[in-house]
């Protein structure tokens, strides 16, 4: 890593955080047009797989243009996902990807951001449960306990999919209710 002194950028990152009761100093990570990123905080370039290493500690940050300050975090997650999507195990098929791309300009795009983001955490929530009751429990044990798929698995599962499916219909009740609203301020009734 190259270290460069960057006094007056840190100043004006203190700033921001100041004045702002009981909120911590955001992490700013600057993004420059030659592709480099430089993080605020430690005052050096760090590569994108130190940013993921931010994301895997769950260390806030934001990424912003150097130029322009425009949030381009979500941009930089994107890029991370890629390069962990290239790397050998990839997570999404590519039926997965692609019925995901049909869903941006479909009337349930926001709809379906929610729903994935209330699922993974969901699924999130459960293995936390399951690390918490599997402490003592060595690397192979837990190996030989996903082997067995044991009813406590399939139970929780079972939960995870029933969660999953209430959201949905969740979802799919807000969806109705916002159509007939929007068909009511037209006149149109269903």
């Amino acid at each position: 890593m190259t270290r460069k002194s960057n006094a007056a950028p840190q100043a004006t990152e203190a700033a921001r955080g100041a004045g702002k009761p009981g909120a911590a100093r955001e992490r700013v990570i600057k993004k420059y047009p030659n592709r480099r990123l430089y993080d605020t905080q430690s005052s050096a370039y760090i590569t994108l797989a130190e940013v993921r290493h931010l994301v895997m500690n769950r260390e806030h940050f934001v990424v912003r243009d150097a130029k322009s300050g425009e949030d381009l975090t979500r941009s930089i997650l994107l890029q991370i996902i890629l390069e962990e999507e290239a790397g050998g195990a990839p997570m999404f098929t590519e039926a997965m990807l692609a019925n995901i791309i049909r869903f941006y300009g479909h009337a349930m795009q926001g709809f379906m951001g929610t729903y994935l983001e209330k699922n993974i955490q969901a699924f999130m929530d459960i293995q936390a449960k399951l690390a918490e009751q599997s402490s003592s429990v060595s690397p192979e044990m837990w190996t030989q306990f996903m082997r067995m798929q044991s009813p406590l698995m399939q139970g929780m599962m079972g939960n995870y999919l029933e969660q999953s499916k209430t959201m949905f219909l969740q979802m799919q009740e807000q969806m109705t209710r916002q159509t007939e609203q929007m068909l009511g301020a037209f006149g149109i009734k269903r």
